[in-house]
């Protein structure tokens, strides 16, 4: 079937960075074939929701967002469901929606002029195949951010959590070749991009079978012209002396890790198989602020996992006082069909008033310790990316190296430039900053 020239392509992304990336080679392929991005749906010839799986919430708005979206299709129209949710439902999803007509997993992409052609000729189409040499090496990605770039370097996880869906939605863990990734990454600055975030399940476990992941740090931060170089998201296990090192030495690493925790109770952490104790989750902490002092650190954190006892919270609890992390993403544990969570004696499970208690009171220590640090900062000086128009069209959202959020005046041609700024007040969780002196502008279209 040949493709109408004016044909046009509509992608809605959901979850994680990796799925941000993925939707980036996702558009940058159809590009290639031909296809037009548009911004609204109702202008799509095809319509691509990339999805997450990682908790049953998520995968209930995407059911709920394709019964809006059905609203926008045109005659002709194709909608189609990407990424987790459709690998690990397949072609369940054809019959929650009838109006579905392509479910393609991450390991699928290669194949979706061909799956697309077949659903604009009346076939439902799915690819839900594991291809555990697929990097997408020959994709050139249509970013959405024109000020940093997300770079994969490995795709699927060997962890395998009790809790997590995620082994079995992208499959085996691989790395891309560290040259590959260096070549990329100097793509990115002839872009004009000057920062970076490598991405990985467990990112700092990459291993491409001769580099490690301090080598790729120390590679890629060589690159000229990358100003800044983040990572997400680590696993503890795998902070080895050799990569807390390599970003110690790196002038590009940003002082900042996302470092999940997930509990803070060692009988938890077996529970969830997350191969760490408290104890070690502690001392990892420990080693990365004595070689990078001023470090930021973020995490994540499930309450209500299945057994957890209320002293076990309360050590999660005393964890986050300890750590004095800069913010959470926290969580009531959500189960997933087929992870091995779902087999625990059904007397272990937490009533879900009493999850939300617990996430509740977890989200006033996180949150009134951030605010207590936060306060501690105000006057201190900060060199800040300018990233976009904030939410307030008099601001300028901007980030600092170690991943605060800082809102300063200015308009939008200042986006792209690096800063310095006072920090002069805060909400609590964000910060509010005046200009002191501009380093280097690097203006971006917006």
């Amino acid at each position: 079937m040949t493709l109408d020239p004016r044909a046009t392509v509509y992608v809605e992304t959901y979850g994680c960075q990796m799925n941000v990336s993925d939707s980036e080679l996702i558009l940058g392929k159809l590009a290639a074939e031909g296809y037009r991005p548009v911004d609204v749906p109702e202008e799509a010839d095809v319509i691509l929701l990339n999805t997450c799986a990682i908790r049953d919430h998520a995968e209930q708005r995407v059911i709920g967002r394709l019964g809006e979206l059905k609203r926008s299709m045109r005659a002709g129209s194709v909608m189609g469901v990407a990424g987790c949710m459709a690998q690990r439902l397949g072609p369940e999803l054809l019959t929650k929606a009838r109006h579905v007509s392509l479910v393609v997993g991450p390991d699928g992409y290669r194949a979706l002029p061909e799956l697309l052609a077949r659903a604009r000729g009346g076939e439902r189409a799915v690819q839900t195949s594991f291809d555990l040499e697929e990097h997408y090496e020959d994709f050139a990605p249509r970013r959405f951010d024109k000020v940093k770039a997300w770079i994969p370097v490995q795709r699927g996880c060997d962890y395998r959590c009790t809790y997590c869906i995620v082994p079995f939605t992208r499959g085996a863990e691989r790395s891309r070749a560290m040259a590959d990734v260096v070549r990329e990454a100097r793509q990115v600055v002839e872009e004009g991009i000057g920062e970076i975030t490598l991405l990985g399940q467990t990112v700092n476990s990459y291993n491409d079978g001769t580099h490690d992941f301090a080598e790729l740090l120390r590679a890629v931060g060589a690159v000229p012209g990358v100003r800044r170089l983040r990572f997400t998201s680590p696993h503890p296990n795998d902070f080895s002396d050799a990569v807390i090192e390599a970003m110690g030495d790196v002038g590009a690493v940003c002082e900042h890790v996302h470092l999940p925790m997930q509990s803070g109770s060692t009988a938890m952490l077996k529970r969830m198989l997350r191969r760490y104790s408290r104890e070690e989750y502690l001392e990892c902490v420990a080693r990365l602020r004595a070689r990078i002092p001023g470090i930021g650190l973020t995490t994540d954190v499930i309450v209500g996992f299945p057994g957890e006892t209320d002293d076990e919270f309360e050590e999660t609890l005393s964890a986050v006082r300890e750590i004095g992390f800069d913010d959470a993403f926290t969580f009531k544990f959500s189960p997933r069909d087929g992870t091995p969570a779902t087999r625990m004696p059904p007397e272990w499970t937490i009533p879900d008033e009493v999850a939300a208690e617990r996430l509740g009171r977890l989200i006033d220590v996180v949150r009134s310790g951030a605010r207590s640090r936060n306060l501690g900062l105000l006057g201190q000086r900060r060199e800040v990316l300018v990233e976009k128009p904030a939410r307030r069209g008099d601001l300028l959202q901007a980030r600092s190296r170690d991943y605060k959020t800082v809102l300063i005046p200015g308009d939008a041609s200042m986006v792209g430039s690096y800063l310095t700024v006072e920090l002069t007040g805060t909400t609590g969780s964000t910060f509010t900053g005046t200009v002191v002196q501009e380093r280097r502008s690097l203006p971006v279209a917006v």
